[in-house]
């Protein structure tokens, strides 16, 4: 019995608070606010209202202007990428064609590959600087409406 008493004195003198989370640093001896790098979601004084912001206009199209660069892209690719193995399959005289020495038509092709990805990968990071504008662009006003942070 006298440990029981011991052990819920050691409980209720613990200086830690409890607090939501496990990983929570103390706030023992601070006399300011916690960095927001320790505030949990809860204790965020800025919190974002994403629904709103994901039905304004400027996201919308800025998820348009994303999409329309990626569908296409990705379609195109994806056909590049599997015409070889079927012109290969179904088409291999025209395929076994020689265009320079023994180097044939599906080489050539197949060497393409190469250089189309890289294409539309230049291509991709041309449009993303597109979409980053906008994607500032939105923060910005959304920094601006929760006063400047």
């Amino acid at each position: 019995m006298a440990q029981d008493d011991k052990q819920r004195d050691e409980r209720i003198s613990d200086p830690t608070p409890v607090v939501g989370a496990e990983t929570d640093v103390s706030t023992l001896g601070r006399d300011v606010a916690k960095p927001e790098h320790e505030r949990t979601a809860d204790e965020d004084v800025d919190v974002v209202n994403w629904n709103r912001v994901a039905a304004s206009n400027e996201f919308k199209s800025l998820v348009k202007a994303k999409l329309k660069f990626i569908i296409p892209a990705t379609l195109f690719f994806l056909v590049y990428f599997f015409a070889l193995p079927l012109l290969v399959g179904y088409a291999p005289e025209f395929m076994n064609r020689k265009i320079i020495g023994s180097i044939n038509i599906a080489y050539l092709f197949a060497l393409s590959q190469f250089f189309m990805a890289w294409i539309v990968a230049l291509l991709y990071v041309r449009a993303a600087r597109k979409h980053d504008r906008m994607a500032r662009k939105i923060v910005g006003d959304l920094e601006e409406k929760l006063g400047g942070k």
